[in-house]
């Protein structure tokens, strides 16, 4: 029997296995001293702060809806969504318009810095904080010269829920 123990013990371990995240071109942005990226094919336009209306009963992180062009499209406040303070709003703060899933929607960031080419082999899965802190958000970690940008899966930054909460209020809009 302790022989069976034995060789149980193990044997159906499997190495770990590492997912490879495609490289490419990301737009990078910083929240505070943090700077993030996403990917350049999710980015639809960079636009200067504009007014922006409130929309009752939406989640804090919702900042609201802009006119941009005749489209109405939904604002986030990723400070907000990160749990991050609220800051005033500099000649740097900037909405970065990306299309994620079927809907086109608003980004605040501080300010956006550039267009980075991250190689497949620079970037490393996120780590695991445990349970407490939710990176399924974070696509991974690109490391560019001596820098570490956290790359966004924009597709997740939005949960499901919160997903089709905001595209029932631009049905309603519309």
């Amino acid at each position: 029997m302790g022989e069976e123990m034995h060789r149980g013990v193990g044997s159906n371990v499997n190495p770990v296995s590492v997912k490879k995240i495609d490289g490419g071109k990301f737009l990078t942005f910083y929240l505070g001293k943090e700077e993030y990226g996403i990917q350049i094919l999710k980015v639809q336009e960079i636009i200067g702060i504009m007014e922006i209306t409130p929309v009752p009963r939406t989640p804090d992180f919702i900042k609201g809806v802009i006119n941009l062009r005749g489209h109405i499209i939904p604002v986030i406040y990723l400070r907000a969504k990160f749990g991050m303070p609220e800051i005033d709003n500099t000649e740097q703060t900037c909405i970065i318009v990306v299309k994620t899933r079927n809907l086109i929607m608003g980004l605040i960031v501080d300010r956006v810095c550039e267009v980075s080419d991250i190689a497949t082999g620079d970037i490393d899965e996120a780590p695991s904080f445990g349970t407490f802190v939710n990176t399924e958000y974070i696509l991974g970690i690109g490391k560019c010269a001596s820098k570490v940008k956290l790359l966004l899966d924009i597709d997740r930054v939005i949960t499901a829920q919160e997903y089709d909460g905001m595209s029932q209020i631009m049905e309603s809009i519309n």
